[in-house]
């Protein structure tokens, strides 16, 4: 797996090894970072579930800021972290302005002050049913100041979401039932 575009394109990027994570693949993160193109410079991102941190990373190689990443599994975690010097060293801008964090991505862990303008969400897929409509309320109530936010959630084809009150699924890449899709969210 590799960055599919940007300054960092190229660099391939740790997977944890197992069945802990499932990365997204090149394509949909192509196709979502051509929708996202107007948001990514400057932009400070949320990764929930960052797994590799494929989301994140893709975001930084295209101009975000900075931004946060929540895995609870300790080894990809760890990933996160390795994949974060691979691409800061190819972006040739500093130190980077991310922080991984291995938590409870429903808790938001390691969210502080600074709200985020991009959120990505990557779950299980056996668990999004049971955990996004509270997530995505505790992310509606986070962006509730941020004048044009979108959330990008990966879920199944076959599997439908409600956005929260107040926002509306702007968006829906993929290709129907048992194949990756994405959602983006954006405030009504």
């Amino acid at each position: 797996m590799r960055i599919s575009g940007g300054q960092a394109r190229g660099i391939t990027l740790q997977v944890p090894k197992g069945d802990a994570t499932r990365p997204a693949t090149d394509g949909l993160r192509q196709a979502v970072f051509s929708s996202l193109a107007a948001w990514m410079p400057g932009a400070r991102f949320l990764d929930l579930f960052a797994g590799s941190g494929a989301y994140g990373l893709e975001a930084l190689s295209r101009g975000a800021a900075g931004g946060v990443f929540i895995e609870s599994n300790a080894n990809a975690a760890a990933c996160i972290r390795k994949n974060v010097l691979a691409v800061a060293k190819s972006l040739d801008r500093g130190p980077l302005d991310v922080r991984v964090v291995q938590g409870d991505a429903l808790t938001l862990a390691g969210v502080n002050a600074e709200v985020p303008d991009v959120v990505f969400i990557d779950p299980p897929y056996p668990i999004i049913a049971e955990i996004a409509p509270g997530l995505l309320a505790r992310l509606a109530e986070l962006l509730a100041d941020k004048s044009d936010p979108v959330i990008v959630f990966e879920l199944p084809g076959e599997l439908e979401l409600a956005p929260p009150a107040g926002w509306v699924c702007a968006k829906r890449l993929g290709k129907g039932a048992r194949q990756p899709t994405v959602l983006f969210l954006r405030k009504m």
